[in-house]
């Protein structure tokens, strides 16, 4: 069991988290996070994104690829990394000046519902043929992944009615502030130099503004930012989608590295290649 991992190849987070639109749900869900004061001021006064503007998207997924893809093990092991560096760090709120540490439970539980209800939402507008039920298991199964950061699993909305009456909870503690502004701007145009600043006149529309499109129309009030029209949106995230098989060599003669999903597969074998067609009944 432990060479399968947490959740297995016949989980709904196996074949989910190898879509290529969870790339629109990570940054969408950065967006999302940014709406929570305290949350937003632990990054800006603990990350180095805007001196390293790749390191923490970079971060973020090799942690969601090893904990869905690696072992047991390793994913284990990056859990304790990622508890250890929350709780040595602390912020400070800037309208209180109170401070709080970043492994505060609600914090911790903002973001991942952040996080995951993006993942799902997302990649189901994207066109990945997921039913409610789907979708009820797979926010089940991160109930694994909340645990492994250090949140209590009875807690954790583990279907999408318990998700909606979360956000429906959290919504009047969320607003706009300058931090969020930060993080919009510098996800709408990160500080990239060298040969990836090419690429930002593209990234922008196609990829920044469009992860802010999909957001929910609540969350675009708060910003108080047009994003574009839904079925425009909408339009874009399934094109992304479907082209990303063609940009896989681009990918790989860039250099990139190995994704987690290939080193699960040389590991179990070809049965264990993510798919929407070994989606459960």
């Amino acid at each position: 069991m432990s060479e399968v991992g947490l959740f297995g190849p016949d989980s709904v987070t196996w074949q989910v988290h190898a879509d290529p639109a969870m790339v629109l749900g990570g940054i969408r869900s950065l967006f999302l996070q940014a709406l929570h004061p305290r949350a937003v001021a632990g990054v800006l006064q603990n990350s180095d994104f805007r001196t390293n503007p790749l390191g923490r998207l970079k971060r973020t997924a090799d942690f969601i690829g090893t904990t869905t893809y690696g072992t047991a093990e390793q994913a284990h092991a990056a859990a304790a990394r990622v508890r250890a560096i929350h709780r040595a760090l602390r912020a400070t709120d800037p309208d209180t000046g109170e401070s709080y540490p970043l492994d505060d439970p609600d914090l911790l539980l903002w973001v991942h519902c952040a996080e995951v209800s993006s993942f799902l939402s997302v990649t189901r507008r994207a066109g990945y043929p997921l039913t409610k039920a789907h979708a009820d298991r797979y926010l089940a199964e991160q109930r694994t992944s909340a645990e492994l950061v250090g949140i209590d699993p009875a807690d954790v909305p583990t279907d999408t009615a318990a998700m909606t009456t979360y956000f429906r909870r959290i919504r009047p503690h969320l607003r706009h502030t300058p931090d969020a502004d930060e993080i919009y701007a510098f996800l709408h145009r990160p500080p990239i130099r060298g040969a990836l600043a090419v690429g930002l006149p593209l990234y922008e529309p196609a990829i920044g503004h469009l992860s802010y499109s999909l957001l929910p129309g609540w969350a675009h009030r708060v910003y108080g930012r047009r994003p574009y029209p839904r079925h425009v949106a909408t339009a874009m995230a399934r094109a992304l989608r479907s082209a990303a098989p063609h940009l896989r060599p681009i990918i790989r003669a860039a250099g990139a590295p190995e994704p987690a999903t290939a080193a699960a597969i040389r590991r179990l074998g070809p049965q264990a290649t993510p798919s929407a067609a070994r989606l459960p009944a």
